[in-house]
Order: C-alpha cells, then sequence, then structure tokens
C-alpha cells in the first residue's frame, strides 16, 4: 500500500508559524493521527538550538508522546526544518531517526516560501523514499 499524510491548511499554518519563530534554528514537532491523517500538531523545543540539527527536549517529547497516548493517536510523522539545507532527509537526520513506524516531514525554504516534503525511511539501509504529502483545504 502507497503511504501517505494529509494536512490540513490549518495544520500546516502551525507548522510554518513554529519553524519561522525558531529561525535560524531548526523546528521541530510530532504530528499525531491515524493512518495518513494527521489529526493534531505538537510543536517541540529543538533542546540543541542549532540551524544544522535538531534533538527534541527529552521532557518535551514525552509529554507529547503520552498525550498522543490518552488521545488514543498514532505517532504519523515527526516534522522538523532545514532553513539552510536541502529539502530531503540527511545523514545525520537517517542515522538518527528513531520511529520507522512514522513519516519524516521536512520543511525548508523555497524562495519566499516554504517546500513541505514527507518521506519514509527505511533504518536498516538508511535509505528514504518521498511519500505523498496532501495538503487539504479548509
Amino acid at each position: 500500500m502507497e503511504r501517505s499524510l494529509r494536512l490540513s491548511a490549518n495544520q500546516k499554518a502551525i507548522i510554518l508559524e513554529h519553524v519561522v519563530r525558531c529561525l535560524p534554528e531548526e523546528a521541530c514537532g510530532l504530528l499525531g493521527g491515524y493512518g495518513s491523517f494527521v489529526k493534531r500538531v505538537i510543536l517541540v523545543t529543538n533542546r540543541l538550538h542549532s540551524p544544522v540539527r535538531f534533538y527534541m527536549e527529552p521532557s518535551e517529547l514525552l509529554e507529547a508522546l503520552e498525550a498522543l497516548e490518552e488521545e488514543e493517536l498514532e505517532l504519523v510523522g515527526i516534522f522538523h526544518s532545514h532553513p539552510h539545507g536541502p529539502p530531503v532527509p540527511s545523514e545525520t537526520d537517517l542515522r538518527e531517526f528513531a520511529y520507522p513506524e512514522s513519516l519524516m516531514v521536512i520543511l525548508s525554504p523555497q524562495g519566499k516560501d516554504w517546500q513541505l516534503r514527507a518521506f519514509e525511511i527505511d533504518m536498516e539501509n538508511r535509505t528514504f523514499r518521498e511519500v505523498d504529502l496532501v495538503l487539504e483545504e479548509e
């Protein structure tokens, strides 16, 4: 079955606001839902405060995962930005990705806008495959 991820216009706006607010650092967060549908965006602090790497603040990550569990939502995606890098997973992203059942969403600047792309990660081979990211209208 071909995987995909669906974001509403409002969810995209929440993510983009977080990404811009965190500049010049990488921003990060979780996407909760079921199947390909995102139902909840949870913003998490980048503990490294780095423009080229992210590490989710452990206490916030734990709280976010507990919230998803309480709401009976799956972790369908993890997002982060590449403020100065390409819109694909880096070697570091592939090496450190810890949730193979979820998709990796990367945001990167493209002119005045931000490009969002979703990827399925093969942790064993450290490779990735792009999947459809559907941006829905409200």
